[in-house]
């Protein structure tokens, strides 16, 4: 937390310096500035700018200038920080039911997928984290995540055998790993790359525009698409924040993002199938498994989710979509 105060106080002194005709929207985020989510931001930034006649500005900081996915969002919970972007598996530990959409092979494709996430489903899951001083706004596509290792591929579960995998914050990513045989390992994104040369890791898992962007594909040559699991990112805004908006305000936003929702989920689809070009291109081996095997290594997962009766209803409601 002295962390988050150091930035809370560094944040008001800049909205101190603000013009009180405008309102200065601080966005802050970990992703790379080429990554699809930045650019979609950015795009946010200039349609809000438009449709509010200059009167609402967002200001982003990439690259984790503010801190982690974690600590942005406590940053947000405290008023400090406005808008960031998160993975549903770290939000999943501020709003419960987000774990559903981190459970392996629940989307039958990505029109399953953008059905629930843009339906009643979807939009019932965003308004759950209000009681968390936290506003869902709209999803980003984060295309499918897969296996990345060092010393050797991953054609089967079973060579996922003592390797240390790392995976976000998340209880159900970690349950996801050790039902596959590996042994999860919570490390920040951030230290991804150092953890992998050092060997604090084996591997890790992400989706190929992360793993290309993050240059971690120079440490980790094997890839195997198995898309364990579909997360999408979530835009969120900070309760404080979004209550300190008049109703023209909040109109705005929500129209510059869903503006920037259409024109990422345009851009990650060019990104994903560019990323596995280039890292076919710097020598990364893509491996194509049998997905059958993984996906009947995580039935333990759907059964320790089912003993919860919410969480059971939400399943059979996306299974059945």
């Amino acid at each position: 937390m002295k962390k988050a105060l150091l930035y809370f106080l560094l944040l008001q002194f800049v909205a101190c310096q603000q013009d009180n005709s405008k309102r200065i929207i601080r966005l802050g985020h970990a992703l790379d500035t080429n990554h699809s989510v930045h650019k979609a931001m950015v795009k946010m930034g200039e349609e809000l700018f438009r449709i509010s006649s200059g009167t609402m500005q967002i200001k982003i900081y990439p690259n984790q200038q503010l801190g982690s996915e974690r600590e942005c969002l406590e940053l947000l919970q405290i008023g400090s920080l406005d808008i960031t972007k998160v993975s549903t598996g770290v939000l999943e530990n501020f709003s419960p039911n987000m774990k559903v959409l981190g459970l392996p092979y629940l989307f039958r494709d990505k029109a399953h997928t953008f059905a629930v996430l843009d339906g009643a489903i979807g939009k019932q899951l965003l308004n759950e984290t209000l009681s968390f001083r936290i506003k869902g706004l709209a999803y980003y596509d984060a295309g499918s995540r897969s296996f990345y290792t060092k010393r050797k591929p991953i054609a089967s579960p079973s060579d996922l055998k003592g390797l240390k995998i790392r995976v976000m914050e998340s209880v159900t990513a970690m349950k996801m790993v050790e039902s596959m045989g590996g042994s999860p390992t919570p490390i920040s994104w951030g230290e991804l790359y150092t953890s992998l040369q050092q060997e604090v890791v084996d591997g890790a898992e992400n989706n190929p525009p992360s793993f290309y962007l993050s240059k971690q594909f120079e440490v980790c040559k094997h890839y195997t698409l198995d898309e364990h699991t579909t997360l999408p990112d979530v835009l969120v805004s900070g309760s404080y924040f979004w209550d300190g908006l008049n109703e023209n305000q909040k109109e705005w936003l929500n129209e510059a993002v869903e503006i920037s929702v259409i024109y990422q989920r345009q851009l990650w689809a060019e990104s994903e199938a560019y990323s596995l070009r280039e890292l076919k291109k710097a020598g990364v081996e893509i491996v194509y498994p049998d997905k059958k095997m993984f996906e009947d290594m995580v039935k333990p997962v759907y059964d320790y989710y089912r003993t919860n009766g919410e969480m059971d209803m939400l399943i059979n409601q996306i299974k059945n979509q």
